[in-house]
């Protein structure tokens, strides 16, 4: 997944393995990969732009949302959710290393966290064992998207094996 990044100081062009990237210019943004992105935080050469950061709030109104939806229906979930929910664990995860005072917020997000995937992950194994239309496969993520396809397919191909064999046995 591409992310973008601001550049916290100038630097030249820098050899990855298999990739190039740079020169940065103090201040600009840019757009790289997010293994690129990682490399050049840890050195601070840059950090990440994100658009809509997650925090407790948002995980605590996410969370809120999806305990008092119907068992078969999805909220949406902000763009590129789990990708920013694992850094923002990561994140919080390094806060509370350096700081521990922040282990509660630590610990409240990955409970949050769990609760929210948990529950979603049950309502799309759900829906992948029955046909859906497209309107309530619409608040899926493109992570969960894969998951629901490899489960429906998944299902649909035992489900006609064990059909095919019942009607087998019955001649």
């Amino acid at each position: 997944m591409s992310v973008k990044i601001v550049a916290n100081r100038n630097s030249p062009k820098i050899d990855l393995p298999g990739v190039k990237v740079g020169p940065f210019k103090e201040g600009k943004e840019y757009e790289v990969k997010f293994w690129i992105a990682q490399q050049l935080k840890k050195a601070g050469i840059a950090h990440l732009r994100i658009n809509e950061p997650l925090d407790l709030m948002v995980l605590n109104k996410i969370h809120w949302k999806e305990s008092f939806q119907a068992s078969q229906k999805l909220t949406s979930l902000p763009e590129a959710f789990y990708p920013k929910l694992r850094r923002y664990l990561e994140d919080l995860n390094e806060q509370a290393i350096k700081k521990p005072e922040k282990r509660s917020d630590c610990e409240k997000a990955k409970n949050l966290s769990d609760d929210i995937t948990r529950t979603r992950l049950k309502r799309i194994v759900s829906l992948a064992s029955s046909p859906q239309t497209r309107q309530i496969l619409g608040n899926l993520t493109k992570e969960e998207r894969a998951l629901y396809d490899y489960l429906y397919n998944t299902l649909s191909k035992w489900r006609k094996q064990i059909l095919k064999k019942q009607g087998d046995d019955k001649t």
